[in-house]
């Protein structure tokens, strides 16, 4: 058996309380944005980090309404959503330095979905070469950047999303 030391996931594992409905309807609610790692709230959307991130920088972004299919969403909805995917590729360019991205969404239980209630979308930053040896001989990736510092960055980066949401990221 192969073991890849990892104390900081002990916090995940041990909670004495574990969450209880949909932690996407949690995270819409603000209050405990660090907590609850998350990035940015518009008025329709919430942009969370994944606990368990594929890459540095996985994010989360759903609609703040608990919603199943693409179907229920409204149009402003959808719009907001694609425009934070779009805008959150070019702060993470621009922050993080990001050759790529995967962007992904996994729709009822039989595609994937962890949570098939309510809709989101991963955003997963890419890097040339991000993909080493590890995956291959050890099933095993590594994350450079604890949760904390990543959603930190990000939430800073993102504010002039939050206020504007039709406004269009140039620079920083």
């Amino acid at each position: 058996m192969d073991r890849l030391w990892a104390p900081w996931r002990s916090s995940y594992i041990t909670k004495a309380v574990k969450p209880s409905g949909c932690f996407l309807c949690a995270a819409a609610v603000p209050g405990d944005d660090a907590e609850k790692l998350v990035v940015l709230h518009t008025e329709l959307s919430v942009v969370l980090l994944n606990r368990y991130p594929y890459n540095n920088g996985h994010l989360l972004v759903a609609p703040r309404a608990h919603k199943a299919d693409l179907t229920d969403l409204t149009a402003a909805e959808s719009a907001d959503l694609q425009h934070l995917l779009t805008q959150l590729t070019l702060v993470i360019r621009d922050r993080m330095s990001a050759d790529g991205f995967n962007v992904g969404l996994n729709l009822g239980r039989a595609a994937g979905a962890g949570v098939p209630g309510h809709l989101h979308w991963h955003l997963v930053p890419r890097w040339n070469g991000d993909q080493n040896f590890l995956p291959v001989t050890a099933d095993t990736t590594i994350i450079s950047q604890s949760l904390e510092a990543c959603r930190d960055l990000l939430a800073a980066a993102c504010t002039h999303l939050a206020h504007k949401p039709e406004a269009k990221f140039d620079s920083l």
